[in-house]
């Protein structure tokens, strides 16, 4: 674990729970794409770059997840190198409770509040402002859905990191219900990196690969299956807490407060998609928000 693979004589990645992208932006330079999840990530992606013989240029950011802004703290601290990201980013960044607020729909509870949702708090700049010619000439990449403004970059020897648009077909089979913000968004992201042609893909939650298309398929399918699941759900009319539960049952996961917030914000992202789509209503009953399949 955190060792650095290259995939090519530019362009690879630190192994970790999320991927660490790494490229090498001049010779004795690297940009990393995003921070891992705390400290100890950004202890462990120094280790592996100093190994190389790599002093940090600069860190971006892809989103706002804290197991991808985790390390931005203790890596600005260590190396003085700027951290880019877009402009939510740099507010959540900035503000980690933001996060766990966005999950909860309010104030979080404590158990909300934690390191796995809450990263110490860093400075980030726009990346919209970012002369990304002198970072070896990364280019941006538009990846909404999963979160707000999420982007991926493709670097000049042709290889793309994906964030995390795609989860690997054994995350989607365990957890079914990936987080996703926009899922309308989240669909069209799909589409757009089935039309993208590189030398390796690298997703954040997925092996490397040079053929992105089997994997986009396997996610699309899951998501699919995640909406027609909840119209069923939703055939007489339900409210929102029967429709988690019967979620959690039908996929047999387990329901604590962490889960319950992350499936259900999810869950209500895609009650919002159907409903903006069409194919359920928003129905006070008995001051009861009621949905209802169409």
């Amino acid at each position: 674990m955190y060792e650095l693979v290259m995939l090519t004589d530019r362009s690879g990645y630190i192994e970790c729970p999320a991927k660490m992208g790494v490229f090498v932006s001049e010779p004795g330079k690297a940009v990393l794409i995003d921070a891992g999840s705390d400290k100890d990530a950004g202890k462990k992606a120094i280790k592996a770059l100093d190994g190389a013989g790599l002093a940090l240029q600069a860190v971006i950011n892809t989103h706002l997840h804290a197991d991808h802004i985790g390390g931005n703290k203790l890596l600005a601290n260590r190396t003085e190198a700027p951290i880019y990201g877009p402009s939510i980013v740099s507010a959540v960044a900035e503000h980690p409770v933001l996060e766990p607020s966005l999950l909860w729909g309010g104030c979080p509870p404590k158990q909300l509040r934690n390191k796995f949702l809450m990263a110490e708090s860093s400075a980030v700049k726009p990346i919209a402002e970012t002369d990304l010619q002198a970072l070896g000439g990364l280019e941006v990449l538009q990846l909404g859905g999963h979160s707000m403004d999420m982007i991926g970059l493709r670097t000049p020897d042709n290889v793309v990191y994906l964030a995390d648009c795609v989860f690997s077909e054994e995350t989607t089979q365990k957890y079914h219900v990936n987080f996703q913000y926009d899922v309308a968004k989240a669909f069209e992201t799909l589409d757009y990196v089935e039309t993208l042609e590189a030398d390796w893909f690298v997703p954040a939650h997925a092996a490397p690969c040079k053929d992105i298309k089997p994997l986009v398929a396997a996610n699309r399918a899951k998501m699919l299956e995640v909406a027609d699941l909840l119209l069923s759900l939703c055939k007489e009319g339900a409210c929102f807490e029967d429709i988690l539960a019967n979620v959690f049952t039908h996929y047999g996961l387990d329901m604590n407060v962490g889960q319950h917030a992350l499936v259900g914000s999810t869950t209500r992202s895609y009650l919002a998609y159907l409903a903006d789509s069409g194919r359920i209503t928003l129905e006070i009953q008995d001051n009861h928000l009621i949905f209802k399949a169409v």
